[in-house]
């Protein structure tokens, strides 16, 4: 079954996260935390698909506060595949070199903010703009995508460097650079992707260990609550609070 297929090739790659990337995932983390520690952000950007992990992260049960989503709308929202907004202008505004550089003009960076950023290849123009721009503020910037697979990709900047180049922590999500993983009979191309899988496996194994790493240290998070569980009657409180100090956060900026 063809199913079972893409399930064992998940299963492996998240067994390769974990065998493989445990140390840089803890360097990330600790970074992270040093941030959210000091009342600054981590600011989170990526295109595509990879504009996934960010969705994920903040706003989001289970979530907490600290992390800030940066998602241009032309270059995730192509749902519509052709006219406006579709595939055909996300494909070239990726690679429109500068972009990145306009993007990072919308909002106000710290030294003490840490940049993370995800890309399945590391090539594409405007991540590596974004990267370039946050180094140049005095952020940290970590990188997570296929960074093993992808070595050796020629990368399409002026600059001659991949976002795994720019980044100051690499977390590889083991994911193959050609993405897609179960053959099909009688087609040339593969289906079964497992990039957003890995992206979402490394985001909650790093998260849960900021989350960790905070309360070790005594900082008090204020983490997204589920206002549907039956009996809660403090939960919707609980979600106010956690908005209120996102709130207070931005308009600490």
């Amino acid at each position: 079954m063809l199913a079972k297929q893409w399930l064992g090739h998940a299963r492996s790659v998240m067994a390769q996260i974990e065998e493989t990337q445990m140390d840089n995932i803890r360097k990330a983390a600790e970074t992270m935390a040093d941030s959210i520690a000091c009342g600054r952000w981590v600011h989170t950007f990526g295109c595509g698909h990879a504009t996934i992990p960010i969705e994920e992260m903040y706003p989001r049960i289970g979530g907490f506060v600290g992390f800030h989503p940066m998602v241009e709308l032309p270059l995730t929202f192509f749902t519509r595949i052709t006219g406006e907004m579709g595939v055909h202008q996300f494909v070239f505004l990726e690679r429109v070199e500068g972009y990145g550089v306009e993007i990072m003009k919308g909002y106000n960076f710290d030294a003490r903010d840490t940049m993370w950023l995800f890309s399945h290849s590391g090539i594409n123009n405007v991540n590596i703009d974004v990267a370039i721009e946050a180094k140049k503020r005095g952020m940290k910037v970590i990188a997570y995508g296929s960074a093993a697979a992808a070595k050796g990709k020629q990368t399409r900047h002026s600059s001659g460097k991949t976002i795994f180049d720019v980044a100051d922590i690499v977390v590889d999500s083991c994911a193959p650079i050609e993405d897609a993983t179960v053959p099909l009979k009688n087609h040339a191309d593969k289906i079964g992707p497992v990039s957003t899988m890995a992206f979402i496996s490394c985001v909650w194994m790093t998260v849960t260990t900021v989350a960790e790493i905070l309360a070790d240290r005594g900082v008090q998070l204020h983490i997204h609550p589920s206002h549907n569980v039956p009996g809660d009657t403090t939960a919707r409180q609980r979600l106010e609070d956690a908005l209120a100090a996102y709130k207070e956060r931005i308009a600490g900026v």
